[in-house]
């Protein structure tokens, strides 16, 4: 497979992977049944899976010198925090305002990494706010 099809197969899985990430917020914020569902648990993993192993895969079609470029690393540490605040806003914040709180949060780390993604500069939208 080329690098192109597996940009396109990365950029497919990130839609799919924000958007799930926003309508699960949603179902937790309204109380939602559906946020129980089988689907609605196990979808997300294998978006999620496939997202990381296309990016793996770009990222060793470029060499080992990705790792060097800043903007990369950026988004690495954005997808860090990004499932951390996921964590706790879909499972492990105790009350109803810290999942909320974790989850708006976690929407603005999500727009971060795609503005560093599209900038190529590990500032992301902070570029722009400085200008």
């Amino acid at each position: 497979m080329g690098y192109t099809a597996l940009k396109h197969i990365h950029l497919l899985c990130i839609v799919l992977s924000g958007s799930g990430f926003l309508a699960r917020g949603i179902m937790m914020l309204t109380g939602s049944p559906l946020l129980k569902r089988k689907l609605v648990r196990v979808l997300p993993h294998i978006i999620d899976t496939a997202l990381l192993a296309s990016a793996v895969a770009m990222v060793v079609m470029l060499g080992a010198s990705a790792l060097a470029m800043p903007w990369l690393i950026a988004k690495i540490v954005g997808l860090l925090v990004y499932i951390g605040l996921g964590t706790v806003a879909l499972k492990r914040g105790r009350s109803k305002g810290v999942r909320s709180t974790a989850f708006v949060l976690a929407l603005l780390t999500f727009a971060y990494i795609v503005s560093v993604a599209l900038s190529k500069d590990p500032a992301g939208f902070f570029t722009t706010l400085g200008a």
